[in-house]
């Protein structure tokens, strides 16, 4: 039995179970909520895009509820197959898919459940947006700097434990295909422990696929027009950000209107 995560009190999922963005974006409204009714300012850190925009700008596809029926036709199909499914159903979303997403079963199944759900009319329901008044802060820095980053973050939850750690999930009979195990750092060792690759290919793969991300959510990032962004690599970039934050809030009241 996987225990439950807790954070602050809330109960979360199991580590086999699936948490959407329509689900993180509940939990962070939450304790954005209880941040503020403390008179103190939520700050939201992160580097993954599309979770961020849910909670600031909210998602139409987030709200769309999961089909246990479709889920349940396509979960023999491999990648190839069901991207030609989506492709029936959404050609325009089936092309703008990278290839990593094209590779990724619970993403693609995603992708055609709403595909479908957009197909029989449903309609979507109306976003409940929160009246956040952000200010968006970006960090980054050469690709060669990053990159030596990455490689010391890699290290350094190897360090920490990770490899035993995806040992006890197996013993805990969590599926390679759920959607923790498919997180970055996890899913790469899938080949390791089912003894087809070494554990320094598995290391250069996790590096690989970590450098990958960083890039793509760059872009992703890039493209925000509301985003302020520091070169870390340079000296006193942390002053540069207190300053911008301390103008910022002091222009706001408590920092939200």
């Amino acid at each position: 039995m996987v225990n439950r995560v807790k954070i602050w009190g809330y109960d979360l999922v199991d580590v086999g179970e699936e948490f959407s963005v329509a689900q993180y974006v509940k939990f962070a409204n939450e304790i954005i909520k209880n941040i503020l009714q403390r008179g103190k300012l939520p700050i939201l850190l992160g580097g993954t895009g599309l979770y961020i925009k849910g909670v600031v700008n909210g998602i139409d596809t987030a709200q769309i509820p999961k089909n246990k029926s479709l889920r349940n036709s396509l979960k023999n199909k491999d990648s190839p197959e069901l991207f030609e499914i989506l492709a029936s159903f959404d050609p325009t979303r089936a092309a703008s898919m990278n290839i990593s997403d094209r590779q990724n079963p619970r993403r693609l199944v995603r992708a055609i459940e709403i595909a479908e759900y957009a197909i029989h009319k449903r309609g979507k329901k109306k976003i409940k947006k929160e009246n956040f008044d952000v200010l968006f802060i970006g960090l980054s820095a050469a690709k060669e700097y990053l990159f030596e980053l990455i490689g010391e973050r890699v290290r350094a939850r190897l360090k920490a434990g990770l490899e035993e750690e995806i040992k006890k999930l197996i013993l805990k009979k969590v599926s390679w295909d759920s959607q923790a195990m498919s997180a970055l750092g996890y899913g790469q060792w899938r080949k390791f422990f089912d003894g087809k690759a070494s554990r320094g290919q598995t290391i250069n793969l996790w590096n690989k696929d970590e450098r990958s991300y960083a890039k793509s959510q760059i872009t992703w990032f890039k493209r925000d027009k509301r985003v302020i962004w520091f070169d870390i690599s340079k000296k006193g970039w942390q002053k540069s950000v207190e300053k911008l934050v301390k103008k910022w809030y002091s222009s706001k009241h408590n920092g939200f209107a």
